[in-house]
């Protein structure tokens, strides 16, 4: 058991901030199965997340269609990268019983990582002709 704990906190700082990691959400999960249901809900609040901001995204240039397919286009590329990625990233784990934290660990930081990137686009600067999303 204390190895597995070893290898999450390493795993877990590898793919998050060292702020994610210090508030361990799962932190107290007892058992590999309770830390895999713990990070498989971590993934589902990141994806909830993701889904919220591109929603809004989405909404923002509902009026320029051109740049909106474009925004879907780039979403769906997006989804399989970060899903052929972390079938990649985390294959040499195997089929073990961490494998599944694993995984969403990879989905989850993935996931974080294109949230904030569409929240970024939505917060240019006026007037940044290089910005894909307009400011409201």
């Amino acid at each position: 058991m204390r190895r597995h704990w070893l290898f999450f906190s390493l795993f877990f700082m590898t793919f998050h901030n060292i702020s994610f990691a210090q508030s361990d959400p799962c932190a107290n999960a007892a058992s590999q199965a309770a830390i895999n249901e713990c990070m498989s809900n971590v993934y589902k609040k990141a994806d909830t997340s993701l889904n919220i901001v591109y929603k809004q995204a989405s909404s923002r240039l509902k009026d320029n269609t051109e740049q909106h397919s474009k925004l879907v286009e780039a979403q769906r590329a997006w989804l399989k990268f970060r899903d052929a990625e972390c079938a990649f990233s985390t294959g040499s784990a195997g089929t073990g019983s961490a494998s599944a934290m694993i995984s969403m660990t990879c989905l989850t930081s993935l996931t974080e990582q294109r949230t904030k990137q569409l929240h970024d686009y939505m917060q240019c600067p006026e007037g940044d002709i290089s910005c894909p999303i307009p400011r409201q």
